[in-house]
């Protein structure tokens, strides 16, 4: 559906992928070896740290959280792990756990070595500052390291990803707060007005992946894949109207009709309603350099990859606006548990991605995929049950996900 190549190999792997690899190496094998003895307050202790960082705590650090533990409060004991105070690795949580559970989401190859962009470093911030994790399309920031601009580390661009590669490869920490902090989408990304912004979806890095050629579908088919666990041939509905559905998708593919109504019906009819919230957007660069572009935003204009193949289908829909609207909140992806105090519809990315954020499908993803970063495998019902409630009462702060998390798999 897009041309993208964003795969990372050879020389352009920074020392960053080096020191994640073996990190996450060694926690794997010292988890695996934890696992066959039992499980005192303290082994629960070591246990918890080795995998919310993957490095072994200090002798301090590890008294204070199996005093935590003896106490019966092991999500507190998780917290010195992530925060401190007084926790000279509570860093590697940020910079390693939180880097590689981020960094597929932001390339279609899914790599999880990929070096730190706009994207991952959004979500770390976020998660270190306990934002609220449904705002994850509606913010309109990224965060950046400027405190670390100068010494080889150049200012944030629209242009480019350098200030990102450079911060992971100078080591920098994404723990401190006062250096790697949020700036406005208008500076970093080249926004025209922060009216544009919609959270990780109007990233550079985003754009770069998802935005690039093609029909702007991509964008939200990863969306999808990648926030609410579930891909378009999952959740395919042929009975939705077609009204929507562009001029691009013939309605008798290779010359039989029964193709569109039982097989492209399912995804379009859904996916194309919503997918016009981002009609004014693209990602535009220089011939023959894809990683030299930008994102681009076009109040009012609706990008041309809209308006291709217009002959496939005349009679299909014509883009004329960036107006979005469910048709899923009801049939068979009702299920996906949609907010029904919001708006069914709305104009703009920014509207529409708060539209996914607030599904119950969204948070129970979220909770998914942050016991298997932890716990290293998928969740029995109970213990999923468990981990959504706690990103519901929490807030949809993930840092309690974490915590939680590390609870149900610090052993008996």
């Amino acid at each position: 559906m897009t041309k993208t190549d964003t795969r990372y190999t050879g020389a352009g792997r920074t020392a960053g992928y080096y020191r994640r690899a073996c990190l996450a190496a060694c926690a794997f094998l010292s988890m695996t070896l934890s696992l066959t003895t039992a499980a005192g307050p303290r082994e629960q202790a070591k246990r918890m740290h080795d995998r919310l960082t993957g490095v072994p705590p200090t002798a301090a650090v590890l008294d204070r959280m199996e005093a935590e533990i003896r106490g019966g409060n092991p999500e507190a004991a998780a917290f010195i792990a992530m925060d401190g105070p007084n926790n000279p690795n509570a860093r590697y949580f940020y910079d390693v756990t939180l880097k590689n559970f981020a960094t597929p989401w932001t390339n279609e190859a899914q790599d999880l070595f990929a070096p730190l962009n706009d994207y991952s470093a959004t979500v770390i911030g976020m998660i270190r500052d306990d934002v609220p994790f449904n705002q994850l399309f509606s913010i309109d920031y990224v965060y950046a390291g400027s405190g670390y601009t100068g010494a080889g580390v150049p200012p944030v661009s629209p242009l480019n990803n350098d200030h990102y590669e450079q911060l992971e490869a100078t080591g920098a920490d994404l723990s401190d707060a006062s250096r790697f902090q949020p700036v406005s989408q208008v500076t970093a990304v080249g926004l025209p007005d922060a009216s544009a912004a919609a959270g990780v979806l109007t990233t550079r890095a985003a754009a770069r992946a998802f935005f690039i050629d093609g029909t702007n579908r991509a964008m939200f088919r990863f969306t999808l894949l990648n926030h609410l666990c579930t891909d378009l041939e999952q959740i395919k509905d042929n009975t939705r109207a077609t009204d929507r559905v562009r001029q691009d998708v013939s309605r008798s593919p290779g010359g039989d009709s029964r193709i569109f109504m039982n097989a492209c019906v399912g995804c379009h009819s859904g996916m194309d309603p919503m997918v016009q919230a981002f009609a004014y957007y693209d990602y535009v660069y220089p011939d023959g350099n894809e990683d030299g572009g930008r994102l681009v935003y076009t109040p009012g204009q609706v990008q041309s990859k809209y308006l291709i193949n217009s002959d496939n289908f005349k009679s299909g829909y014509v883009t004329t606006d960036d107006h979005w609207d469910n048709y899923w909140r009801e049939g068979p992806n009702s299920a996906l548990g949609w907010d029904s105090s919001r708006p069914s519809g709305g104009r703009g990315a920014r509207s529409m991605g708060e539209e996914l954020a607030n599904s119950t499908a969204f948070g129970q993803c979220q909770a998914t995929k942050v016991f298997r970063a932890v716990c290293l495998r998928d969740p029995d019902r109970a213990e999923a049950a468990e981990l959504f409630a706690t990103y519901t009462t929490s807030g949809s702060r993930m840092k309690a996900v974490f915590a939680k998390a590390a609870t149900q798999c610090m052993g008996p």
